[in-house]
């Protein structure tokens, strides 16, 4: 328990970190790049995008309590450039959601193919497959269970690529060595 709430304390005081909230708009703006140029719709209820890779990254350098911050944020400026549907807070509240769940999985940990499977597949079944199936059957009255399987099929034939694709391109990113001077930069400023 003590080590959950200095996790949730850790990742609110990275809010005041000068160098943190840059890295933070660098994703943002590296995450609405990809939100416009790199989504692909297979209908009305079915979309594949690249734009969550940069929020793991800052679920994983930043933690929960920043990453749900950002990702709710994110999720508004997204909508606000470029509508795509209706705004409903539920899809907003999901982008924290899962960012939550990736933060409390990634945050300070060591970074494992198996713990981005679990934490992938937390999101997936709860976020993804649930939640986000109740906003658009609330949303669009098509029926919870007429738009459900074809979700939760999509969602777990993505959910060992997307699982690959974001630990293959944060592993590369540490070899690099950018963050690990990253954080000695935050803690140099703290």
């Amino acid at each position: 328990m003590e080590k959950n709430k200095n996790m949730f304390l850790s990742s609110a005081k990275e809010l005041k970190s000068v160098p943190a909230l840059a890295m933070c708009a660098m994703f943002a703006a590296l995450a609405l790049i990809l939100n416009s140029v790199a989504s692909i719709n297979l209908g009305p209820y079915i979309k594949i995008g690249f734009s969550g890779i940069p929020n793991q990254i800052v679920d994983y350098l930043f933690g929960p309590i920043t990453g749900g911050l950002f990702a709710g944020i994110l999720d508004l400026v997204k909508y606000f450039m470029k509508p795509d549907g209706a705004f409903f807070f539920g899809f907003t509240f999901n982008a924290m959601l899962a960012a939550f769940i990736y933060g409390c999985f990634y945050y300070r940990q060591k970074l494992t193919l198996k713990r981005v499977l679990i934490a992938k597949l937390v999101v997936v079944l709860v976020v993804n497959v649930v939640l986000n199936t109740l906003w658009l059957d609330m949303l669009y009255g098509k029926g919870f269970l007429a738009i459900l399987p074809a979700r939760a099929v999509k969602n777990l034939i993505m959910w060992p690529i997307d699982s690959f694709i974001f630990f293959t391109i944060t592993r590369l990113i540490e070899q690099t060595g950018v963050f690990r001077s990253f954080k000695k930069t935050v803690v140099r400023q703290a």
